[in-house]
């Protein structure tokens, strides 16, 4: 029996209904189900995701909820009152399948528990997908790190801290759960107030494909050919004069000043040169010719960047938070446009940073 047919089986078979059924989902066939899940990237066996510890035979239970089914099933099988963390590993060779959205265990499932320690629930079976897609760690974990330091002196105890991969939810939900590093005395955007109709992951997302359809916007944002075109504000955020951008295009614009920036500071501040390389662990490296390219020999672990001052900390972690959500301008851009302003505004207290223009949400 094929692997589609199998999971068609199980689909046809499962004794437990589904906890949710969206609109996308009434009355498909479990063909129609499994063909669509088999399309997402929760069925991509051949992806780093699951296949990273190949070569230990086994996932630890620190990565094995979010990249596994057995995992998952473990997780809901706990107390459910600390992040996706399990103590035992499970073998590798799953991916993330039915069973793991619609396993018994998560009617217990009321509220997802954050890196920041806070927790929030949806109300139409979109926790499910906060548990994963909530990243490893919050702002606040960077403020204890640096807490008592200098802000521009270069600490050995400082290391980078790295929020992890595609925390949607976290952006989603902003200030509610604290994903990125707030500046003390400034507000920031808490769940992001969409329409009703579209505010959860599930009223997005297709469940099994996880697609987004364009055509579900374009009744609100009339004539947006592509979901980066879509525009929510007025205002000029960025200060170039174009106030007919999508809002992608502000936030990467932005995250590119921020990164010069960063740059900036590395070189006159902690005098150590830096590089980011988006796709290499641990993302922050020293940049040792002072090019401003990643050679090949720069871009690995035991060239990571280890100059940190506190204010360098604090504005690479927001980089990266805004790099590994890459659909962030959609679930919460005012939330990013504050991380990259605010960013961008503390670092210009030791090096030059032009601010011309910002129009802080």
């Amino acid at each position: 029996m094929t692997p589609v047919a199998r999971l068609t089986a199980l689909v046809i078979a499962a004794s437990v209904p589904p906890l949710f059924l969206s609109a996308q989902e009434a009355g498909q066939s479990p063909e129609q189900i499994v063909s669509e899940w088999m399309s997402s990237a929760h069925a991509d066996s051949s992806a780093e995701a699951f296949r990273h510890w190949d070569d230990e035979a086994e996932i630890p239970g620190n990565c094995a909820v979010c990249h596994s089914t057995p995992g998952f099933v473990a997780y809901l099988a706990t107390d459910l009152t600390t992040p996706p963390v399990i103590a035992q590993s499970v073998p590798v060779g799953t991916v993330i399948d039915c069973t793991s959205c619609h396993d018994p265990g998560l009617a217990d499932l009321t509220a997802a528990v954050f890196p920041s320690g806070a927790s929030f629930g949806f109300d139409d079976g979109s926790t499910v997908c906060t548990v994963c897609h909530q990243g490893r760690t919050a702002g606040s974990d960077v403020s204890q790190a640096a807490e008592g330091l200098d802000p521009d002196t270069v600490s050995p105890e400082l290391g980078f801290i790295n929020i992890h991969y595609a925390a949607a939810a976290t952006t989603l939900l902003g200030s509610e759960v604290g994903g990125g590093f707030e500046y003390p005395d400034l507000g920031y955007a808490g769940r992001f107030a969409h329409v009703p109709e579209f505010d959860t992951c599930l009223r997005c997302h297709a469940p099994h494909s996880t697609e987004v359809v364009l055509d579900d916007c374009t009744t609100c944002h009339a004539g947006a050919a592509s979901f980066d075109a879509i525009r929510i504000r007025p205002e000029d955020v960025d200060g170039d004069g174009d106030t007919a951008e999508g809002i992608a295009e502000t936030i990467a614009g932005l995250q590119d000043r921020l990164g010069q920036a960063i740059t900036r500071y590395a070189d006159e501040i902690a005098a150590a040169p830096i590089l980011y390389v988006a796709d290499a662990y641990p993302y922050f490296f020293n940049d040792s010719n002072a090019d401003g390219s990643a050679d090949p020999e720069e871009a690995s672990y035991p060239n990571r960047y280890q100059s940190w001052t506190p204010r360098l900390l604090r504005a690479a972690y927001n980089y990266q938070a805004v790099s590994k959500d890459p659909g962030g301008f959609a679930h919460n851009p005012d939330y990013l446009l504050q991380l990259l302003i605010d960013s961008l505004t503390d670092l210009s207290q030791a090096v030059e940073v032009d601010l011309a223009g910002l129009a802080r949400p």
